[in-house]
């Protein structure tokens, strides 16, 4: 039964059991739910870098901080579908859009965004977009474009959010998911690691997300990648098994999600993904960049999934 009345020390509990006996529950519920063999392939493209007015400690994409990303023009329509193509060709079934915006506001980038979702749609993929903040109104013309799903983290706890985000609130970002929610979108909402949070904030994290009714349809878990000019440039890496507790946790609490492998797996041996995968993972963003930091190449991803004997997920 998938439950919305978890409290934290339950979640703790279960996340600070031992690893081996972690694994083994998150496995049993993952086969009960999904196909253990198949990952989900999905590509993320940036359509507008840089130049966001918030101040996420983790991002360099924002305005308030002196990094090597420079503000670029949004991509063409025409840009965006030959991507998305690639990436179909290439195996992908979900094509994301991102757009370094605070919120989404009217005028001609929205409409532009409108067609690259009726366009990825047409190709027969799934379409996501993560823009940012999002009205009633605006999710609606999302959702009568086609959208699949939109993507809006929560990041971390509501505690510790403060530390890492003073630009919007923690409820601003409910406020989004439910706006999502009303138009018949599903929703794509996970979080970071690895922020110099505690291991009781990640599960705070998972306790409001496991708690939404209905749960996320996705849950990507983000081990955070360091980047010069940032506040968060210094921390220390996160330690791959912090990253599959938090994996397994995820899969036990939100047993029919896609639980998504997402940002730091450059930093992850090919054994450590495989033990994510083990843990109740079953998607990967796909491609050599998610939004403007490093991601493992395809032909890795491939290999990967060959040696291993697992498979990439069809459409539907």
């Amino acid at each position: 039964m998938i439950r919305h009345d978890h409290s934290l020390a339950e979640i703790e509990a279960l996340y600070n059991q031992s690893l081996p006996r972690l694994i083994r529950q998150a496995q049993a519920v993952h086969e009960q739910h999904h196909s253990p063999d198949e990952v989900q392939l999905c590509t993320l493209l940036s359509v507008k870098t840089g130049g966001c007015q918030e101040d996420c400690a983790y991002c360099p994409q924002s305005s308030k901080y002196e990094t090597a990303v420079d503000p670029q023009r949004m991509l063409k329509v025409d840009e965006v579908l030959d991507s998305a193509r690639k990436a179909k060709d290439a195996g992908a079934t979900r094509f994301c859009m991102g757009a370094a915006w605070r919120e989404v506001k009217e005028g001609p980038a929205f409409d532009s965004v409108l067609n690259m979702v009726r366009g990825v749609k047409e190709l027969g993929m799934e379409a996501c977009v993560t823009l940012g903040m999002l009205t009633e109104d605006q999710a609606v013309r999302l959702a009568d474009a086609g959208l699949t799903a939109y993507n809006h983290n929560l990041d971390t706890s509501r505690e510790f959010y403060g530390k890492i985000i003073s630009t919007r609130t923690y409820e601003d970002r409910l406020t989004t998911i439910r706006n999502v929610r009303k138009a018949g979108v599903t929703v794509c909402c996970g979080g970071i690691i690895g922020m110099g949070e505690s291991v009781r904030d990640r599960c705070a994290m998972l306790m409001t997300l496991a708690n939404l009714d209905p749960q996320p349809e996705s849950v990507p878990v983000n081990m955070l990648v360091p980047v010069e000019g940032t506040p968060l440039e210094n921390l220390p890496e996160t330690d791959p098994l912090e990253l599959v507790r938090t994996i397994a946790t995820a899969r036990i609490l939100m047993p029919k999600a896609k639980v998504r492998l997402s940002a730091g797996r450059t930093k992850l041996s090919r054994e450590a993904q495989l033990l994510c995968f083990l843990a109740g993972a079953n998607s990967v963003f796909y491609g050599e960049k998610l939004l403007t930091t490093g991601n493992p190449d395809v032909q890795e991803d491939q290999a990967l999934l060959r040696d291993a004997g697992m498979r990439p997920a069809a459409l539907g």
